[in-house]
């Protein structure tokens, strides 16, 4: 039963943490003046928009993980208007931004509910953390339940604030980029990264070991922000 229990956290974390990692997105494009997403409805926080533009990547692969690995690993998308991107490449690079901005986002938010928690004396200090133990309580039932949460709430926006900001393709990193280059450059490189779709499946592989380099780094140091007093090192 705490392994389905788990299980059923992990993916309500995911799933939630996905949808507005790409709602960011979305909201991001209309603010710049492409409609695309929004007229599919993924100016929102309901998942159904996003689950009916990517079942296989929200539900069906990170169920698939979940049951493989003990770990939901999926992914999603919010549709764009190349034409616009042309146009106004930095407003692209802002809303590729603005995905894993949210999930930064949510960190903090979960990072502050803890201090509030460690503060009241509901969540305590562990005195190891991992994934799914950024915090503990104090007592079992609902108090140990959200402790399990805002764990994983934390470390799994984290994650996907991290690893999107790799700068490889088709990462958000990688769409970020254009802010840093001419208008001329920038176009040269978007039409370079539509016109060579294998780049995407290389730019993973890519991302998932330069993450496993950095993560442990990063993770640690997001934990030590989040515990105003204890100071987690690497085992």
């Amino acid at each position: 039963m705490p392994e389905l229990v788990d299980a059923v956290v992990f993916y309500t974390v995911f799933l939630f943490s996905v949808t507005l990692h790409e709602a960011g997105h979305a909201w991001a494009a209309k603010r710049g003046g492409d409609l695309t997403a929004y007229l599919g409805g993924q100016v929102s926080i309901d998942p159904l928009p996003h689950i009916r533009r990517e079942p296989f990547g929200m539900v069906i692969l990170p169920i698939i993980a979940l049951v493989m690995w003990g770990w939901p690993f999926g992914y999603a998308s919010a549709p764009y208007d190349t034409d616009w991107a042309r146009q106004h490449p930095r407003r692209a690079a802002w809303m590729a931004l603005a995905g894993p901005g949210a999930n930064l986002a949510l960190v903090v938010v979960a990072a502050l509910v803890i201090r509030f928690g460690l503060a009241i004396d509901v969540f305590a200090a562990p005195p190891s953390v991992n994934f799914s133990q950024i915090t503990t309580a104090h007592s079992a039932g609902l108090a140990d339940a959200a402790a399990l949460l805002i764990s994983v709430f934390f470390s799994m926006n984290l994650l996907l604030f991290v690893l999107n900001m790799i700068p490889v393709p088709p990462l958000d990193g990688s769409g970020a980029l254009p802010l840093l280059m001419s208008r001329e450059v920038a176009g040269r490189y978007q039409e370079a990264l539509w016109a060579q779709p294998m780049l995407g499946w290389i730019g993973i592989l890519m991302a998932w070991g330069l993450l496993r380099l950095v993560w442990d780094d990063v993770f640690l140091l997001a934990v030590n922000l989040a515990h105003p007093v204890s100071h987690y090192v690497a085992n």
